[in-house]
């Protein structure tokens, strides 16, 4: 009879252990950024560092810009988006495409992004294009954006953005994220000015075809 409420003893102590580490990994589990289930100003960047990975940032910059008071505001669909993950109408009636990147801090985002939501404007009908990432970015990401005119928003950008919605200064909030693009032309007109720079010239590429060819 001993043995049996020995037994028992450490059947309940197993089961009331195992209940215990359960509780705590549901209290440490990052939270699910799904549209219902949690409050938009809790979350710092340091939630948004702990999610699973980029769907639940695009879902989180979805719900921030309706909270801002965006119009026109839709997630795309998770394939086949080309480049957009939110499209939004800001408060001058213009459409803008944003890509979402949330990389680690230490992981710098690169010339793609720029790439790829600068090829999707006009698929998206869209005047204005924006990366906002959770990192910081390259200097050909940087230059790249600047001369096609894209907005970056970085890591920076983006806890200054989160903080100024958590304490409800809406304006600051929509005006870091509307503000104008570090440009590096002037105009479009320089860009077109019908005289042709070489800009980076592969110097070994040609030197070798001069050889080949002769010349």
């Amino acid at each position: 009879m001993a043995y049996v409420l020995s037994m028992l003893i450490v059947v309940i102590i197993a089961v009331l252990a195992l209940l215990f580490l359960s509780f705590q990994r549901k209290q440490r589990k990052p939270a699910v950024f799904t549209e219902e289930n949690y409050d938009l100003k809790a979350i710092t960047i340091a939630e948004i560092d702990k999610m699973g990975d980029g769907s639940g940032f695009e879902m989180y910059l979805y719900r921030l810009l309706m909270e801002l008071g965006y119009s026109g505001v839709y997630k795309t669909v998770g394939s086949r988006d080309f480049g957009a993950d939110v499209v939004f109408t800001d408060h001058q009636g213009v459409r803008n495409v944003i890509q979402a990147k949330r990389y680690h801090v230490d992981n710098p985002v690169g010339i793609s992004a720029v790439q790829e939501v600068f090829s999707c404007m006009r698929y998206y009908k869209a005047k204005r294009a924006i990366v906002i990432a959770t990192a910081k970015f390259t200097e050909p990401c940087e230059t790249l954006a600047g001369i096609n005119h894209v907005k970056l928003l970085d890591r920076t950008d983006l806890i200054n953005v989160i903080d100024a919605f958590r304490r409800e200064d809406i304006l600051i909030a929509c005006n870091i994220i509307e503000e104008e693009p570090r440009m590096i032309l002037e105009s479009w007109s320089e860009a077109n000015s019908g005289v042709l720079h070489e800009v980076r010239k592969d110097y070994k590429a040609e030197k070798y075809v001069r050889r080949v060819m002769g010349k």
